[in-house]
């Protein structure tokens, strides 16, 4: 067979028509669509398997998983399951899903758009009501775990919180713009650049505010 190079010049460098690019967006969008349903459905998947297994480990070992039969429990679970499924069944990741279950007891209340990554980052926050804001704001704004561990981070819940107070406390119009109130506004502080964590931190934020 006699193949004739000259034709397949042409065909390499002819340029790409209207309609071939559009069908090729088309069909794109169609394989990015069926990739976020399936991370979806896998993160979902995810998060309500951890819960239960957490719910599983909590209900076999009590209220202290670190007595010797809760560690032992620990270690037998985890041998067994990184034999079988590989990496992410270590002691410490299960007494995550453990406290995942006890800070999250009633399972319908999960965000199942959030990751597993979401509601372990947010977990780790000791008051109730800062939680339930930080699932809020993670869901409605879609943040990404790194975006709630930076919010986290930064205090956000405590300083809107401080700026509710100050507002109850007067006209928020004559208030005064002073350093002390900036620091309460996250997104003030985020504007700024101040990343780190701010407690203890005040006097030295506030020079940096005025300069």
């Amino acid at each position: 067979m006699v193949t004739n190079m000259s034709d397949n010049k042409l065909i390499q460098s002819s340029p790409e028509l209207p309609d071939d690019q559009k069908t090729y967006s088309t069909v794109r969008g169609y394989i990015i669509a069926a990739q976020k349903q399936v991370y979806s459905a896998v993160n979902s998947a995810m998060v309500t398997a951890y819960w239960n297994i957490g719910k599983q480990i909590y209900e076999a070992c009590g209220e202290n998983d670190r007595a010797a039969y809760g560690k032992q429990l620990l270690q037998f679970l985890s041998d067994k399951l990184t034999t079988e499924f590989g990496k992410g069944f270590t002691v410490s990741n299960l007494r995550n899903m453990r406290q995942f279950y006890l800070t999250f007891p009633i399972r319908d209340a999960l965000r199942s758009e959030l990751s597993w990554t979401h509601h372990r980052a947010i977990m780790r926050v000791g008051d109730p009501k800062a939680r339930e804001y930080y699932l809020r704001e993670a869901s409605e704004r879609n943040l990404s775990a790194r975006d709630v561990e930076r919010e986290i981070r930064n205090m956000a819940y405590q300083r809107i919180m401080a700026n509710q107070t100050l507002v109850a406390q007067g006209d928020d119009a004559t208030l005064a713009l002073t350093p002390e109130r900036l620091l309460k506004d996250p997104c003030v502080a985020e504007f700024l650049n101040l990343k780190e964590n701010l407690r203890g931190k005040e006097k030295k934020v506030e020079k940096r505010i005025l300069d």
